[in-house]
Order: C-alpha cells, then structure tokens, then sequence
C-alpha cells in the first residue's frame, strides 16, 4: 500500500486472532501497522506481532529492494507492536534504534537487552531528519503506556499516532469505522482520556494530512470527523441523544420490566433505546453502548445482599474507564430485601456528574400495579430530560 511517494505500508493483517489482548472479540480479525519511510536514511516504523515475523520482514524486504533500513523507531512497547525488535536487528545489525528513555527501559524487560549501542533516544520536540523527510517526535505518556511517542512528518504531513485512532478488524475487512474505533478505544484507551485531550491540544498545532495509527486504517479524508469523536470520546461526553439498558435476569421478571420500559421510552419519543443483556452479550459492545449514549438504566436483582455478578462486572468497566456526565436510572429486584438500587449507587460514587433520575423502579418479585407505575414514571423522566 502507498501512502504518499515516500511512505509505504507493511504491516499485516490476523484473521488466527478470536480475543484481542485475551479479551475483545474481533470477528474481523486484527492488523498490526508497520510503516517505511524511503528518503535518503530509511526508518522503519514499528514492528509487528510475533506471529507474522517472516510476512513482516518480508514486506520490508519488498519495499526496500536492495537498501537497508538505517532506523526502526519504536512508538509503543506493548509487544503487538514491538515483538520483532530483536529479529530487525538481526536482520539490520546495522540500523539505530529510536524510542524513548521508557521504552529502552522496557526493552530491557522484555528481551534481556536495551540495545545499548543501537539506541538513539528521543523525547518531546526531538527531531530526525531522513533527508527530505524531517521527523519530530511529541511525547504521549499513558495513551495509552507511560513510554508511548508518536511522530510527525512535517514533509508529507502525517502523523504516525501510536494506538491513537486505532480500531478493531484487518485491513482487507469493509466495515464501518466508528463502530469498532470507539470499542477499541474505550476499551483499550478510555481510562487516559485526559492524557488523549493533552495529544490532541498537540496535535491541533500540527498541519495534519494524513494519520498512521497502529491499528486499522490510514486515514486520509475527513479528518475533522475522526479528530471530533476523538475529542468527545476523550472527554466523557455522550456523543448522541438515546437510552442504553444493561441488566440481568436470573427468573424473567427483571427482563419483563426492561422490555416493558423499553417499549415506552420508543411511546415516549426516546430517540434511541439500546437493551443489553449482560449475562449473554459481548461486554465490550455494552461498555461501548454506554460510553456512547447519554442516558443508561440499570436493571437488576439483589443477589447475595449485593448485585448480580454481571452487573457488577459492567459497573466496574465502567467507573474504571471514568464513566462520568451521563444520566442514570436504576432497577431493582429482590424477593425480601431489595439492596440492587443502593449498592449500583454506591459503585458510582467516585464518578463525577453522574446524574441520578428521581424514579428508582423497585420490584418485589415481579411487576405489579406499583412498580408498573414507577416504570411510566422512569420512562417520563428520561423522555422529559
């Protein structure tokens, strides 16, 4: 793939892969983004993952001819990025390395080694020039690993942005790429969303025409779009209008009161209602769900004098990635002693703007005349908001 005159792709793409980072469900599989720069010096642009060595060292091959690389510059240190330094040293003895202080540190750790008379070590403002090409590296600490750089190429105008503007699925797959940059991003990134917001006030001092991420596409149009979900996904706020519910149901009743206030959100106007069933559906795309609507009900049962095990799960994703400026209903369930509404509260504590709706639903066991009526006045209050 050619990129600009200079700039060529040769990465790879992983359809073997079911679980990214042992826990993302990728159908489409992964790619793992590696770039050259051709000018008078070449720089290779990250590696790749272990399983695709000899693909690998054979699109630098390809893209190369007879030349050798004279650097590899090292972004990011997870090993999905970084598993072949060793094999492109053995195969470019010759080559520098550059990364940052972090990352030769990390080297270290991983293969026994920090490249000690290979290093050239650069931070925030350093530069490198190839020839034609000059590269200026802007620090990234924790987006979303504290070792993290990307680069600029001020000649061509791109942005080699590490994990930054990564999503799930090969590049040989068609799909839309919103859907699974925001479940990569609020997944993997959406903890450092102040660090993010920090890259991009960088970011919007650089003439930017092109970005390389290390996952998924290269973008090219339209960037404004891809900056503007950047932003609001990194600032915790909702980026459409709509009602996201996530429960649990160990008897059937608690999902009776869910499709019930679904169904009267739609009466009502709601403009989008989403129903999630954590015990079966893919936890990320809940997250995601969440993090992407400005609304969310909570539906479960009292369980152990705590909440149902799934929901306790999804809260925590939650709050662990700052869940915040959103509006939150809650439904609870018990046969004796109703605590869901309570401890579902208290998990969210430490959020910030979290927004509680006056109506909390309480089922004692199954619906009847008075929690019926409370499901009308949840679904008012939603609606009215």
């Amino acid at each position: 793939m050619i990129i600009t005159n200079d700039i060529i792709y040769i990465g790879v793409n992983d359809h073997a892969i079911d679980l990214f980072e042992g826990q993302y469900i990728v159908p489409n599989g992964m790619a793992y983004n590696s770039y050259a720069i051709l000018d008078e010096k070449i720089a290779i642009m990250d590696t790749v993952d272990a399983n695709f060595t000899e693909e690998w060292l054979k699109n630098i091959q390809d893209a190369l001819g007879e030349r050798k690389p004279d650097y590899l510059i090292v972004q990011h240190m997870e090993p999905d990025h970084s598993a072949n330094i060793v094999n492109f040293v053995d195969a470019y003895p010759e080559a520098q390395i550059v990364s940052s202080v972090q990352a030769f540190k990390m080297m270290k750790n991983f293969f026994g080694t920090d490249f000690a008379e290979k290093q050239v070590v650069v931070g925030e403002g350093d530069k490198l020039n190839l020839g034609k090409h000059e590269l200026t590296f802007v620090a990234a600490p924790m987006v979303h690993w504290p070792e993290v750089i990307v680069t600029y190429d001020s000649t061509d105008k791109v942005l080699f942005s590490a994990d930054g503007f990564g999503k799930f699925g090969a590049l040989d797959v068609e799909e839309d790429w919103a859907c699974e940059a925001r479940r990569y991003y609020i997944g993997i990134v959406g903890k450092y969303g102040l660090q993010v917001q920090n890259l991009l006030k960088k970011a919007a001092g650089l003439d930017i025409q092109v970005i390389c991420p290390l996952h998924g596409p290269v973008l090219s149009e339209n960037l404004g779009y891809y900056l503007d979900l950047y932003n609001t996904w990194s600032g915790y706020q909702p980026e459409e209008e709509g009602v996201v519910i996530a429960y649990t149901s160990v008897y059937g009743n608690t999902k009776k009161a869910v499709l019930q206030l679904a169904e009267k959100l739609e009466q009502n106007g709601c403009p989008k209602v989403v129903v999630n069933d954590l015990a079966r559906c893919d936890m990320a795309e809940a997250v995601e769900d969440a993090f992407r609507y400005s609304k969310m009900v909570l539906a479960t049962t009292t369980y152990n004098g705590e909440v149902f095990p799934f929901m306790r799960e999804y809260i925590h994703h939650l709050t662990e990635r700052n869940y915040s400026n959103r509006t939150v209903g809650l439904i609870e369930n018990g046969s004796w002693a109703p605590l869901a509404a309570k401890v579902m509260q208290g998990m969210f504590e430490k959020s910030k703007n979290i927004t509680f709706t006056d109506t909390t639903v309480r089922i004692l066991s199954a619906l009847d005349e008075n929690s019926t009526a409370q499901l009308d006045s949840l679904a008012n209050e939603l609606c009215r908001e």
